[in-house]
C-alpha cells in the first residue's frame, strides 16, 4: 500500500495550489491554466499587481507542489463600453462624446496609442512587466473580433433562457425589464448597446434588437466581434471557452463568482478554483478604486521602497483588509528584510512557509544584505538631515566596516529610499518637544554616562546602559523615558532601539544631539 501524500506547506499559497493539483488530477489533465482580470477602464491600479503577484505566488507552489507545467492570462476587458469619465487622466472633455463605446474604440487622452484601451493596456503590461511576471497578456477586443470566442458566444445564445433565469432573480425591477447577457454593438453609433433581445435565432446565431431612441429595429451577429457579454455572463463564458482552472478576485466579487459559476455550468464547463481575497483601503479607511485614483500607486511606492516589499505587503494575510498608504512602507521593507535575511539560513521546510521564499520564486536573495534596518536609516536621515546618500554612508561605514554601495547594493537602494521618505514624510511632520525637569536630568545623565565609554562600544551594551540611565530617574514607567528620547532628540512619536541608533549614529555625535536639545531655547 503506497504511503498517503504529504500535506501541502502551511502556507496559503501552498494551501491553494494543493486544491488546484486535486482538481487536475479529478479532470485526468496536467497542465493548469490560470488567469487574472483586468478592466481597464481607469489607470493600472496596485491591486491588479497584487491580484498577479498572488496568482504567480500560487502558481509556483503548484509547480513545486506537481511539477506540472501551468500559463498565466492576464486578461483585459478592453472591449467593455466606457461608462464614465475617469477623474484622473488628461483631456478629459475628449472623452465625453465616447461615453458607451468600447474602450479600445476612444481615442487615447494621453495621445500616445491608437486607443484609450490600448493606453491603458500598455500601462498593465510595463508595470507587470518591470516585476518579471510570466504571463500572457489578452485582450478581449482581439479575442472577440478574431472569432476565438465564436463557439462559446453561440452556446451562450443556446443556453440564452437559462442564463436569464439565473440572472434575473438577482437585479431589481427595473435593470430585470430590459437586461439581457448579450450587449450587441450598434452598427453606426458603435456603443455597445444594454437594451432587451426582441428575437433570437440560435441556428443563424443573431439576435434581434431596437434601439431605444428611433425604434429602428437590427439583427446583430453574437460572433465575431458584433457583440459582446454583460460581465457576469462574460466571466463565465471565459472560464468556458478557455478552460480556466484558478482564479482569484476581490471580497466585492463573491456573489458575482458564485453566479457566474452557475452560468459556467450551464454552459458544460466547470468553474475554476478561487480564493477570495481582502480589499486595500486608502488613508480614509475607503476602497481604493481605479477611477478615483485614491490610495498609492506603484510607482509611488517604488519611489520609496524596494520591489520586494510591495509584494510582502501583498502577501501578508492577503484575507485581511489592509490600509493602503504610504505609512505603511517603512514596517512592509523591515518585515521583507527580516524574512530574506532569515531565508539563507533555514532548512528547506522552513523556507516553503517563508514569505521571502514566495516572493523570490524560490531564489534565495543575493544582494548584500542590509546591516541595519529601514526604519533606522529612516531615523539616521532624519538625525542627519540627510539629502544625500554619502551622508549616510559615512555613518554606514563606520557602523559595518567594509559596508559600500558595491558591496551591500540592497542596502544602497534603501538609503536612496529612505532618503527619499525621508524628504517627503518625516520632514514635514518634525516636532521637538521641550523635555521637563525629570527629562532634562535623565537626558544630562545620559549624556555624562556616553562620555565615559568607549567609542565602539556595541548595540547591546548602549542599549543596557540606556535603560540603566532610565531607571534612575523618577519615569512612572520605562516607556516614558523612551518616549522622551524619540520626541525630543528625534521630533517623532516613536523610535527605534536606541542602543542600536547609539551604535549607528556615533557616541559623540548622540551626546552632541543631547546638548542640543537641552540648549534648544522654548518656542512656546
Amino acid at each position: 500500500m503506497s504511503a498517503p501524500p504529504s500535506p501541502p506547506p502551511r502556507a496559503w499559497p501552498f494551501e491553494e495550489a494543493a486544491k488546484l493539483a486535486a482538481r487536475l488530477a479529478a479532470a485526468g489533465r496536467a497542465e493548469a491554466l490560470f488567469e487574472t482580470g483586468y478592466g481597464p477602464s481607469g489607470l493600472p491600479h496596485i491591486g491588479t499587481f497584487g491580484e498577479v503577484a498572488r496568482t504567480s505566488w500560487v502558481r509556483h507552489a503548484f509547480t513545486r507542489l506537481t511539477g506540472l507545467p501551468s500559463r498565466l492570462i492576464a486578461f483585459s476587458d478592453d472591449m467593455d463600453g466606457l461608462r464614465k469619465v475617469p477623474d484622473n487622466v488628461p483631456n478629459r472633455e475628449r472623452l465625453v462624446p465616447f461615453l458607451g463605446r468600447p474602450l479600445t474604440r476612444i481615442p487615447d487622452p494621453f495621445g500616445t496609442h491608437e486607443s484609450f484601451g490600448a493606453h491603458n493596456n500598455a500601462r498593465l503590461r510595463g508595470f507587470l512587466d518591470q516585476f518579471g511576471f510570466d504571463y500572457e497578456f489578452a485582450s478581449a477586443t482581439d479575442f472577440y473580433t478574431s472569432g476565438r470566442f465564436d463557439a462559446a458566444l453561440r452556446r451562450v445564445l443556446d443556453c440564452y433562457d437559462e442564463v436569464m433565469a439565473v440572472i434575473l432573480p438577482t437585479l431589481g425591477p427595473e435593470r430585470r425589464a430590459t437586461y439581457a447577457p448579450i450587449l450587441p454593438i450598434h452598427p453606426e453609433t458603435g456603443v455597445v448597446m444594454q437594451v432587451p433581445m426582441i428575437a433570437r435565432d440560435p441556428a443563424a446565431g443573431t439576435v434581434t434588437w431596437a434601439d431605444p431612441e428611433t425604434g429602428r429595429r437590427f439583427e446583430t451577429p453574437v460572433t465575431g466581434g458584433a457583440a459582446k457579454l454583460q460581465w457576469k455572463a462574460d466571466w463565465a463564458m471565459r472560464w468556458f471557452a478557455l478552460g480556466v482552472d484558478y482564479e482569484m478576485s476581490g471580497k466585492d466579487l463573491i456573489d458575482s463568482v458564485r453566479l457566474s459559476g452557475r452560468i459556467c455550468r450551464i454552459l458544460g464547463g466547470s468553474p475554476p478554483e478561487g480564493f477570495t481575497y481582502e480589499l486595500f483601503l486608502d488613508e480614509h479607511g475607503q476602497k481604493i478604486s481605479k477611477s478615483r485614483g485614491n490610495g498609492l500607486s506603484v510607482e509611488e511606492w517604488l519611489r520609496y521602497a524596494p520591489p520586494e516589499s510591495l509584494a510582502h505587503f501583498m502577501y501578508h494575510q492577503p484575507q485581511r483588509a489592509k490600509r493602503l498608504y504610504f505609512d505603511a512602507i517603512p514596517r512592509a521593507v523591515d518585515d521583507w528584510l527580516a524574512n530574506a535575511t532569515k531565508l539563507p539560513g533555514q532548512a528547506e521546510a522552513e523556507q516553503l512557509v517563508n514569505p521571502a521564499w514566495h516572493i523570490g520564486a524560490g531564489r534565495l536573495p543575493n544582494q548584500g544584505g542590509s546591516p541595519v534596518s529601514f526604519a533606522m536609516l529612516l531615523n539616521l536621515a532624519a538625525v542627519a538631515n540627510a539629502e544625500t546618500p554619502d551622508i549616510l554612508w559615512g555613518f554606514l561605514r563606520r557602523y559595518a566596516p567594509g559596508a559600500s554601495p558595491e558591496t551591500m547594493p540592497l542596502l544602497d537602494r534603501l538609503v536612496g529610499h529612505a532618503i527619499a521618505y525621508y524628504r517627503d514624510f518625516v520632514r514635514p511632520t518634525k516636532h521637538y518637544r521641550q523635555p521637563d525637569a525629570t527629562e532634562r536630568a535623565a537626558l544630562a545623565d545620559l549624556a555624562e554616562t556616553l562620555r565615559s565609554l568607549d567609542p565602539g562600544a556595541d548595540a547591546e551594551t548602549l542599549q543596557n546602559l540606556v535603560f540603566a540611565v532610565g531607571k534612575r530617574h523618577a519615569f512612572p514607567e520605562l516607556r516614558a523615558w523612551f518616549a522622551c528620547l524619540y520626541q525630543v532628540l528625534l521630533g517623532q512619536a516613536e523610535g527605534p532601539r536606541f542602543g542600536g541608533f547609539i551604535a549607528l549614529y556615533g557616541i559623540a555625535e548622540t551626546i552632541a544631539l543631547i546638548e542640543a536639545a537641552l540648549a534648544r531655547p522654548d518656542a512656546s
